[in-house]
């Protein structure tokens, strides 16, 4: 596979930490990514993404779709030649099982 066909992505947490990063090919979907952010959740975080439905990406403030490819996104990523993009990661826990309907918030600082 050609290297330029390889994107470098770190999933920013909520609480600054990084999961990554992991090198992806074009052909990659979203669900992928997170499929990889919740098998690789760092352990003793108060947030737990129990499925990648409960995870939202976030790449310069779009919610990327889970059936696009990494490839079809790259118009946010923009053109980072030989940079590691960093995607914000929400956990929305499902509201039908949470009692108080919090919804949390990942911002970037």
């Amino acid at each position: 596979m050609p290297e330029e066909d390889l994107v470098d992505i770190k999933f920013r947490l909520y609480d600054g930490s990084d999961i990554g990063p992991f090198r992806y090919s074009a052909t990659s979907t979203v669900d992928m990514l997170k499929q990889r952010i919740v098998s690789d959740w760092p352990k003793g975080k108060t947030i737990i993404p129990k499925t990648v439905n409960e995870v939202k990406l976030i790449s310069s403030g779009k919610i990327l779709e889970n059936n696009k490819t990494v490839g079809q996104c790259k118009v946010p990523f923009g053109d980072v030649a030989g940079g590691v993009i960093i995607m914000l990661v929400v956990v929305q826990p499902s509201l039908a099982k949470t009692k108080t309907g919090i919804l949390y918030i990942c911002v970037h600082v």
